[in-house]
């Protein structure tokens, strides 16, 4: 699996994805390096959503 590429810093991805799904907690969006997985996980969850899907949203927030 690719490392997520994302775009400018991690707290300006964050701060759009909680501006597009309010229900986003900061919990939810805790990124640790070389958890990537966990993170899509419970974005995955959270959002009702695939994990391509979600990967496509934090690469293009």
């Amino acid at each position: 699996m690719n490392k997520l590429n994302i775009k400018g810093t991690w707290n300006e991805v964050a701060g759009k994805l909680k501006q597009k799904y309010a229900n986003l907690t900061d919990n939810d969006l805790l990124f640790k390096e070389g958890k990537e997985e966990e993170l899509l996980g419970r974005l995955q969850n959270k959002l009702g959503k695939s994990k391509e899907e979600v990967r496509n949203l934090i690469e293009k927030a």
